[in-house]
């Protein structure tokens, strides 16, 4: 197969290109100033306002202290009412962050508030068992997992999974339980056979176990953290157990485990307790960030990809000559051996421009009994097979479609110069 030949009628000379559209001389053109401010503009704005609103919540947040069970905290999930009330109450507040604050700062007259414990490492739960044990104080676990109370709790089983957070009875004679009522607790639940006391059952089994570890020491585990929350602490009688739990010695140890603690560094363990999954140890800005610049990139792709208006032309920035326009197109058809193509529009574009010269409406022109008797009329003494030629098969081989647009070219002549 080869490129359809060049017909008379439809070229143009050098001279007079053909476009579809007005087309620039030179081969490129550059955005003009004004252009490059229109595309970029938006990508600005949106930058703009991240910024802006970066600086914004970085200035109404600044020297506030944003943790889950922090007692600085004014955040929901954060505990500066309770700590507030129990230094009412002259309970001595200490905030440590490392495993050797807390074990020094243990005694008879504290308490330790182990925050995470399922955040610390095995090595690190050993050393807090053996430092509090003997010190005869009181030791406040929320929600230790199984792998936590293999350490902190010997002998004690966590039951999974975790029950709803709701308002339950005491279901005990603790005195802080008995004094404080119905409490929000829930969560984890706990078992074992050792001398304690369980309370707020739920599902049979206590959300809240205390374990007496001496004559006045003893160790307190509770099923989930919520009732020391800033959101929750006004409700039902959470308030009255939790400065019950935390305000029994004049001292409180408020232990906040940090991944930064030297002795988290521990090459035999399995890291944390994975109970609690890797995203309960992120802190929410970060989570609530990514979230947000998720967003963000979502809304801008939608933005991009915005379609208004219909599509318009675009200006060539190159001249097209139609000559170049016809071979281009050859050799689409010549690569993907469409000689059937090629064939039909050679035919079909011949049939056009007979009907022109012959006076047939444009809608008849592929029309057998409406085209052959006015070229036969035109051309009484042709000995051309016009229906053939006109109307026929498609040529098999390449030199076959080279004499079809041979013989269409030599007919439409004919019609021309008759």
């Amino acid at each position: 197969m080869t490129t359809a030949p060049h017909h008379p009628s439809t070229s143009n000379s050098p001279g007079h290109p053909h476009t579809s559209s007005a087309a620039h001389p030179s081969g490129t053109s550059t955005p003009t100033p004004s252009q490059v401010w229109e595309r970029a503009r938006g990508v600005l704005l949106v930058l703009g306002v991240l910024l802006l609103a970066g600086v914004v919540l970085a200035a109404l947040q600044s020297g506030d202290q944003h943790g889950r069970l922090d007692p600085r905290s004014a955040d929901p999930q954060g505990s500066r009412a309770v700590a507030e009330l129990l230094k009412d109450r002259g309970v001595t507040i200490r905030v440590v962050t490392t495993l050797a604050e807390a074990t020094a700062a243990t005694g008879p007259n504290s308490t330790l508030l182990v925050t995470s414990p399922n955040l610390l490492t095995p090595s690190q739960q050993r050393s807090l068992y053996t430092a509090a044990s003997p010190s005869r104080g009181r030791t406040v676990l929320v929600a230790p997992g199984p792998l936590s109370l293999r350490a902190l709790a010997p002998g004690v089983r966590a039951d999974l999974p975790a029950v709803p957070i709701t308002p339950r009875e005491p279901g005990c004679a603790l005195s802080a339980a008995a004094t404080a009522g119905r409490v929000e607790l829930g969560g984890l639940r706990y078992t074992t056979r050792a001398p304690h006391d369980a309370c707020y059952p739920a599902e049979d089994r206590p959300s809240l176990l205390r374990l007496t570890t001496s004559h006045t020491g003893d160790t307190v585990l509770l099923g989930a953290a919520d009732l020391l929350h800033n959101e929750r602490l006004a409700h039902q009688g959470n308030a009255s157990l939790a400065l019950q739990l935390l305000g029994s010695r004049p001292q409180l140890v408020w232990y906040l485990p940090s991944l930064d603690d030297p002795t988290a560094t521990d090459p035999g363990s399995d890291g944390p307790d994975a109970t609690t999954g890797f995203l309960s140890h992120v802190p929410s800005g970060w989570i609530w960030g990514t979230f947000q610049l998720a967003l963000a990139a979502v809304l801008a792709a939608l933005w991009r990809a915005r379609r208004l208006g219909p599509v318009v032309t675009e200006h060539l920035p190159v001249v097209i000559h139609a000559s170049e326009t016809t071979e281009g197109r050859a050799r689409l058809y010549l690569r993907a051996n469409a000689r059937d193509r090629a064939a039909s529009t050679l035919r079909s574009a011949t049939r056009a421009r007979l009907a022109s010269l012959l006076g047939v409406p444009a809608a008849q022109c592929d029309s057998p009994t409406a085209l052959l008797p006015a070229v036969s009329t035109r051309l009484p003494g042709t000995a051309r097979d016009l229906n053939s030629l006109l109307f026929g098969p498609t040529p098999s081989h390449d030199a076959g479609l080279i004499g079809l647009a041979d013989e269409l070219d030599a007919l439409e002549r004919e019609v021309r110069a008759s």
